[in-house]
């Protein structure tokens, strides 16, 4: 952890995605040790975030505007994978279904996609030790030889966290982190999100489903059109009225054991 110093201070940026203005002025500052997620529609932003976060995107230069991760404007973007992980649909498409399990976890050391060519040699065997202990710990030991392709959705995405885990990152970045599995599945992963919240590590979840949002996450920026609409206590942002305004739809709100669920209004 680094002392003093938010986990993500954005002032006035403006960052685009393509030819496209998605965030003008934003503004939007993420303490270390919170637990946050940001909901939002399709084409809120919600992808835009990540990608800046992640240091696929930057904001743009501008002498009034401010972009830190972590205290500081600039990273080796390498090492700052090693400060976040992250864990999304868009990562699992990435890879070719004949990696096999094994390596898609020990890419996490290289900040890669797949273990191949020069940069598979800076693999060493206490990387292996470590790739495997974690797969052990997420019931996927017995799967390490196994074609990233031969894997159910739901193993693809545990895979993911494995390889996310291997710096021991402070925090994890989850975008959608169940969208598409089963509820087996689903439960699986949630239970593992909520596993390691428990043992310290900070969550920022990027989702538009309010199911995904585990309760341990003690704030909700509510995001639509590039703006931030509501940010606060989950009791305080997922109502009726924030959701439904969101969403340009009415919603009802549920509520049971810290857990919020949408249905129609």
């Amino acid at each position: 952890m680094h002392d003093n110093v938010p986990l993500v201070e954005i002032r006035n940026a403006t960052i685009f995605r393509g030819t496209t203005k998605v965030f003008d002025g934003f503004d939007l500052r993420i303490e270390q040790g919170e637990h946050v997620a940001v909901l939002g529609p399709n084409g809120a932003g919600k992808t835009t975030l990540i990608k800046a976060l992640n240091r696929e995107l930057y904001a743009r230069a501008d002498e009034a505007s401010v972009f830190r991760i972590l205290g500081r404007d600039t990273w080796n973007v390498w090492e700052l994978r090693k400060q976040l992980g992250l864990v999304s649909a868009e990562l699992q498409h990435r890879y070719h279904e004949k990696t096999t399990v094994r390596d898609v976890v020990l890419s996490g050391f290289l900040s890669s996609i797949g273990v191949h060519g020069l940069a598979g040699r800076a693999i060493t065997p206490a990387h292996r030790d470590t790739a495997d202990a974690i797969l052990d710990e997420l019931a996927l030991g017995e799967l390490s030889a196994r074609r990233f392709g031969r894997l159910s959705t739901g193993q693809q995405r545990l895979a993911l966290l494995a390889r996310a885990l291997v710096h021991s990152p402070h925090t994890l970045i989850l975008d959608e982190p169940t969208a598409g599995l089963d509820l087996r599945a689903a439960f699986e992963i949630q239970r593992r999100i909520r596993k390691l919240a428990a043992a310290g590590v900070s969550l920022v979840i990027v989702t538009h489903h309010l199911d995904e949002i585990p309760a341990e996450v003690e704030r909700i920026v509510l995001l639509k059109n590039g703006r931030i609409l509501a940010d606060g206590k989950p009791g305080e942002v997922l109502t009726n009225d924030e959701l439904s305004a969101a969403y340009d739809t009415p919603v009802e709100v549920l509520e049971a054991g810290g857990r919020y669920f949408a249905v129609p209004g």
